[in-house]
C-alpha cells in the first residue's frame, strides 16, 4: 500500500496508518469492511453489516471517520453517510459515542473505533441521543421504534446477500444420491450372486432308468440349453459303446465255432 501525501496528516502519522488499514484489510473485523483512497488517508470509509437481531439486519450502512492533523491525539469524527434510525445517530448522520469524544485514547486504532461504532447499532444508548424521536421511541415503545428502524433499513441501507446453505444441501444431496446408487449396485451384485448360486447348484441332467423286458434304458432330462449338446454326446457315446459290445461277442461266437470245427478235423 501506497504512503499518502495529504497534508493534512504528519508523516508519522500516515505510517501508522498504512499499517492498521493494511491489518484491516489482511483480517478485517466481523460484519465490517473498510475502503480507503491510498492518497488521503485523512478520510475512512467503512461498511457495516446490520447485526442479527436488530431492526438493521440484513442491511448495509457505509459511514466515514475524519482524521484531523492532531489525530491521534484528538478523536476522528464519525459519520453515518446511509441515513438510519437510531438514538445516537442524528439526522445528518453525526455519531454520538463516547469513545470518540471524552473516552478518546490517542493509543485506541482504527479497529476499535469501528467495533464500538457496530456495538452502537446493537445496544444504543437513548440517554445520550441524537435523534430525539428514536430515543423517546426506544424508551417508552421498542415495537414502534423496531418499526422505524426496520423501515429506514428497508428503503435505505443497500441489502446484504443472505449466507445462502445451497451449496451444503447439494452436497448432501449429492451424497445421497451416491449412497443410493451404491445401494443399487450393491442389490444387483447380490441378486447375480443369488442367480449364479442358483445355477451352479442345478444339476445339468438327471437319469432315470428303467427296466423294460430285461433291457435296461435310461431317460435323460436335460437341464439348460448349455447342457444339451453334452448329454446328447454322451448318449451317443453311449450307443457306440454298446454297439462295439456287441460286436466283440458276435467275434467270439465266430471264433469258437472255428475251434469246434478244427477239433472235429
Amino acid at each position: 500500500m501506497a504512503l499518502a501525501t495529504n497534508e493534512n496528516l504528519p508523516p508519522n502519522v500516515i505510517k501508522q496508518l498504512a499499517k492498521e488499514l493494511k491489518n484491516l484489510d489482511e483480517t478485517p473485523p466481523e460484519g465490517i469492511k473498510v475502503a480507503v483512497n491510498d492518497d488521503d488517508f485523512s478520510t475512512i470509509f467503512a461498511d457495516i453489516e446490520g447485526p442479527a437481531g436488530t431492526p438493521y439486519e440484513n442491511g448495509i450502512f457505509r459511514m466515514k471517520l475524519l482524521l484531523s492533523r492532531d489525530f491521534p491525539h484528538t478523536p476522528p469524527k464519525g459519520y453515518f453517510l446511509t441515513k438510519i434510525f437510531h438514538p445516537n445517530i442524528a439526522t445528518n448522520g453525526e455519531i454520538c459515542v463516547n469513545t470518540l469524544k471524552k473516552d478518546w485514547n490517542p493509543s485506541l486504532g482504527l479497529r476499535h473505533v469501528l467495533l464500538v461504532v457496530r456495538c452502537l447499532l446493537i445496544e444504543p444508548f437513548p440517554e445520550s441521543a441524537l435523534n430525539e424521536q428514536a430515543g423517546k421511541l426506544l424508551l417508552e415503545n421498542y415495537d414502534e421504534y423496531a418499526r422505524h428502524a426496520r423501515l429506514y433499513t428497508g428503503i435505505h441501507a443497500l441489502k446484504s446477500k443472505p449466507k445462502s446453505k445451497t451449496g451444503a444441501i447439494s452436497e448432501s444431496t449429492t451424497a445421497l444420491n451416491v449412497d443410493q446408487a451404491n445401494t443399487t449396485v450393491l442389490n444387483i451384485d447380490q441378486k447375480n450372486a443369488v442367480s449364479s448360486a442358483a445355477v451352479s447348484s442345478t444339476p445339468l441332467s438327471t437319469s432315470t432308468a428303467t427296466t423294460k423286458g430285461g433291457v435296461i434304458s435310461q431317460d435323460q432330462t436335460v437341464v439348460g440349453g448349455p447342457a444339451t449338446g453334452m448329454v446328447g454326446g454322451s448318449v451317443a457315446v453311449q450307443k457306440k459303446e454298446a454297439g462295439g459290445v456287441a460286436k466283440v461277442q458276435a467275434d467270439k461266437k465266430k471264433m469258437d465255432a472255428r475251434k469246434k470245427s478244427l477239433k472235429r478235423l
